[in-house]
């Protein structure tokens, strides 16, 4: 596969990961390099990763334990102490190994760390492949809240190799799907229906629906990398999904829900709303949650859970001026940013979701 240009980094896949990565860490390049990864990728890519890894360059290993719960301040606090303790200076390199959450918070941490070193994303979890790792975004969560504090720096690379997916549980994959199911509702109708039969997919078919999932997300944040336009629309589910997973996080009586798991419940909440507003068609609505239902579980909510969901909306990124901003479909494949939606359309919504 050919490498995917981005804003001043290229995106590799595959047989071009290592290449690059080998290439890049000659001696004099770098005074060190750190490795930042959870505890399971620590067991199950790691290695792999560092016995096709060719460099003179002194390494480290940084571990954090496993979980969107350790995605906050004081699991950063804890890594730049110890990349203080171990002499870590502004020529030095981070490369994050691991899902969203590594690539989030090892890309919060190097582009703050002494104003900002360089970092290499190398993506395990289908999630983050495409989509986590892609755009610049790192940040942390605040409490519950989702992506409260962080920044928006590109890495000096993306490095794609789709084989970390064979550690993968299948409910990490399922996760992963709701992003590239995403990425054909707001941008590529042909790319949507390739989801139709997903048991009949290869391997082969799976590289090429990454890429092209990193291909979509690739040409919006080039335009808009800052988001004040066309990359809000990559929000599309997210607004009600990000309260949902929050909501779920900080509730002992819910099942707390993986981001993807999250985001495809928001994708048919608001792809509801999108028909209330006459912006899809009722049979454009019930393929998106027809298909969407026949890869994840439906989810249990009541009238308090509901609420405190509708509640939590408030604090979302894209709010302006204390206005609720949803990203609606127009159609499948199209979008419509900075939406205004009362409650009673979210409540619609949640009572259809629940039949």
């Amino acid at each position: 596969m050919l490498e995917i240009i981005s804003n001043n980094h290229k995106v590799y896949f595959n047989e071009g990961c290592m290449p690059y990565l080998n290439e890049n860490l000659k001696d004099g390049c770098y005074s060190k390099i750190f490795i930042i990864a959870d505890s399971e990728t620590i067991t199950h890519c790691v290695p792999n990763f560092l016995a096709n890894m060719q460099t003179n360059i002194p390494f480290e290993i940084i571990e954090f334990e496993t979980g969107e719960v350790h995605k906050n301040l004081e699991t950063c606090l804890q890594i730049w102490k110890v990349l203080i303790e171990l002499e870590a200076d502004r020529k030095s390199l981070i490369i994050n190994i691991g899902g969203g959450v590594v690539t989030d918070l090892g890309g919060f941490i190097a582009s703050t760390f002494k104003r900002g070193i360089d970092f290499i994303n190398v993506p395990t979890s289908l999630l983050a492949m495409v989509d986590a790792s892609i755009g610049g975004k790192n940040g942390i969560d605040l409490g519950n809240l989702k992506n409260q504090i962080g920044t928006i720096t590109n890495p000096k690379a993306v490095l794609i190799h789709t084989g970390f997916l064979e550690t993968l549980p299948q409910i990490q994959m399922r996760s992963g799907l709701a992003e590239m199911l995403k990425h054909g509702l707001i941008q590529d109708a042909a790319y949507w229906q390739l989801f139709k039969n997903l048991d009949q997919l290869t391997t082969e078919d799976l590289d090429a629906l990454i890429y092209r999932s990193v291909e979509i997300k690739n040409n919006v944040v080039t335009q808009d990398l800052t988001e004040n336009g066309i990359r809000k629309s990559l929000n599309f589910g997210h607004t009600l999904g990000h309260a949902i997973e929050s909501y779920c996080m900080e509730n002992e009586n819910k099942l707390t829900l993986l981001h993807g798991e999250a985001i495809a419940i928001g994708m048919i909440l608001e792809s509801y709303i999108s028909y209330l507003k006459s912006l899809i068609t009722l049979a454009e609505y019930q393929d998106i949650k027809t298909t969407i239902l026949s890869i994840f579980e439906r989810i249990d909510f009541d009238e308090n859970d509901i609420e405190a969901i509708i509640q939590l909306l408030i604090y979302d990124k894209k709010n302006e001026f204390g206005k609720i901003q949803f990203c609606l479909l127009n159609g499948i494949g199209d979008i419509k940013i900075n939406q205004e939606v009362d409650n009673d359309l979210i409540y619609n919504a949640f009572s259809d979701y629940k039949k």
